[in-house]
């Protein structure tokens, strides 16, 4: 097996697929490893710790993909990618395919095998996407409240508050990893957090985990009761394969004070905000109807070390039965066989083959 390890491409992402420590292990059990010059750059890793660690360092990503059977990425693969690939070819990474259907496309065109980090799944819950999530959802906090600041349109109120001066109000759509971190941070800080879940079991876990919380029930009347006196509003809504649900209207932005941020941790799966649209890490924000938006698709990759070695620790397990197993690892494994969305032109996820209008082969 060779594995290939490109340089991310898409705007601002800096992570980088593979930490060199999970390399040396590759190498030692016998996997080929490539790694594209400058790959790991960006997360603070040196191309001599590739070297040290055995990987064959290589000058272009086309190397990688013309020599790689197995490719490990962060992000979905790139228009400029596409070119490279190759039938057959395994793609390791996050995919989100219901926000990129001209991809997804090309991606069944081609005829390459990929596995998607978010739709892996083992007890029903989704290892590999899961530290992202909580990274997300810590991070979500924290941005929403710099954009409270009042240089970036925000109303200029600290979520903590102080003595004697109300607090900042939080409200989270959807109570799973995202929701449940970012309202343990806003909470931890002193924010006054209501959090909005539609599954019962979910909402009981939440209550007695979160203590200081309003726990309500996810339907229009409370979200538009809510986010009335709202400072920060935050998209943590996720149905894995699927676009997410769009719960708040254009129009409900004038039920909200001017100023208030809103956080659409959703945008990687088409955002939960029907105002949302992409923004980067470098220009993160944009304001519509005095509402400022924070949509960037790749949060976790403005922390990219951090968020490296997380993900770089939760794909290992699986990452060591394909780089061992071929084609065979999704058989001797049910988490990567959840994780197989496109097989060789076939669609082999329910939830991606509904966004595309096909049957599941």
């Amino acid at each position: 097996m060779v594995a290939g390890v490109p340089r991310e491409i898409k705007t601002e992402e800096y992570r980088v697929g593979l930490i060199p420590e999970i390399v040396a292990h590759l190498v030692h059990t016998g996997t080929t490893v490539l790694v594209e010059k400058g790959a790991g750059a960006g997360a603070g890793f040196e191309d001599e710790e590739y070297h040290e660690a055995g990987a064959c360092l290589v000058e272009k990503a086309e190397d990688i993909y013309r020599q790689a059977d197995l490719v490990v990425k962060v992000k979905e693969s790139q228009e400029s990618e596409w070119p490279f690939l190759r039938e057959g070819q395994i793609l390791f990474t996050f995919f989100h395919f219901s926000a990129n259907r001209s991809m997804t496309e090309e991606l069944i065109r081609r005829k390459v095998i990929c596995i998607a980090y978010e739709l892996v799944e083992e007890n029903g819950a989704l290892p590999i996407l899961r530290p992202m999530s909580e990274i997300a959802g810590k991070l979500s906090v924290q941005q929403g409240m710099k954009y409270l600041e009042k240089e970036y349109g925000g109303k200029g109120i600290l979520l903590s508050g102080v003595v004697g001066v109300r607090k900042g109000k939080v409200v989270i759509i959807g109570g799973g990893a995202v929701g449940f971190n970012a309202a343990k941070i806003a909470a931890g800080i002193g924010a006054e957090v209501c959090l909005l879940e539609i599954n019962q079991e979910r909402m009981r876990f939440l209550e007695d985990n979160l203590p200081t919380a309003q726990i309500l029930y996810s339907n229009q009347r409370n979200l538009l009761k809510v986010i009335q006196d709202a400072d920060v509003v935050i998209g943590a809504v996720l149905i894995p394969g699927s676009r997410t649900p769009v719960l708040l209207k254009r129009n409900h932005l004038k039920v909200m004070e001017k100023g208030t941020v809103l956080v659409d941790v959703s945008i990687d799966e088409g955002g939960v905000f029907e105002s949302s649209c992409p923004t980067t890490h470098r220009d993160p924000i944009f304001v519509e109807e005095g509402i400022v938006h924070y949509c960037v698709p790749n949060t976790p990759g403005v922390v990219p070390r951090t968020s490296t070695y997380a993900l770089s620790y939760a794909s290992f397990p699986y990452l060591r039965l394909l780089a061992e197993e071929g084609e065979k690892a999704w058989e001797k494994s049910k988490s990567l066989a959840k994780g197989l969305a496109l097989y060789r032109g076939q669609v082999r996820n329910a939830n991606v083959a509904a966004g595309l209008s096909r049957r599941v082969s």
